[in-house]
């Protein structure tokens, strides 16, 4: 694909960059799948997977005060600002609810219910520390999921409702899905590229 390079109307805007050379990666490279999945568990586990590594992709070739840049005003969601919401929502589903831990939350809070966001900060140790806590929270998602045998295992709500392993893989895929979404546009907003 030739390189499409358009300008802005702006000049606090980057130029929109999408070609086959602004790509994250290149297609030879892409560590995510293009589907192929024979049963229910695989398909659910690759595409979670998928969207996990593209929030990597998304974030990847950013210095702190890029990734925490929230450039969608007056939104106050930041890219790293949605790697420490997903570690929230992954420590959620996998820890509390499907595993019972007994754990606080990581980010947010009754005083706070936003800290995810609001915590976002342009700081190396921040986000050393988001990443090493996403990527701690996902490996114990994988691990809790590689050990269940069988997707209809239940877990138990905040509500006292109960919800099988199957339910939370698909509303982990729903929930990348939309924030990888954000995430393009906001990775937009910093530097202008697009896609993949």
């Amino acid at each position: 694909m030739a390189d499409s390079r358009t300008t802005t109307d702006t000049d606090d805007q980057p130029a929109r960059r999408f070609g086959s050379s602004d790509m994250f990666v290149s297609p030879d490279e892409d560590p995510r799948s293009n589907g192929g999945f024979d049963d229910e568990r695989s398909m659910l586990i690759g595409y979670l997977r998928d969207y996990r590594l593209t929030l990597e992709m998304k974030c990847s070739g950013l210095g702190p005060e890029e990734l925490a840049r929230r450039s969608v005003p007056p939104s106050t969601m930041s890219l790293l600002g949605l790697v420490c919401h997903m570690a929230d929502v992954e420590q959620n589903w996998f820890r509390r609810v499907m595993a019972g831990q007994d754990v606080p939350r990581i980010y947010s809070s009754k005083e706070d219910p936003d800290g995810d966001f609001n915590g976002a900060v342009a700081d190396p140790k921040a986000v050393a520390e988001a990443w090493h806590t996403w990527r701690s929270e996902v490996r114990f998602a994988e691990q809790f999921v590689a050990d269940s045998s069988d997707l209809a295992a239940r877990g138990r709500m905040r509500d006292g409702g109960t919800i099988s392993l199957r339910e939370v893989l698909l509303h982990m895929v729903e929930e990348y899905a939309r924030h990888c979404g954000h995430a393009d546009l906001l990775r937009e907003r910093i530097d202008g590229r697009v896609g993949q």
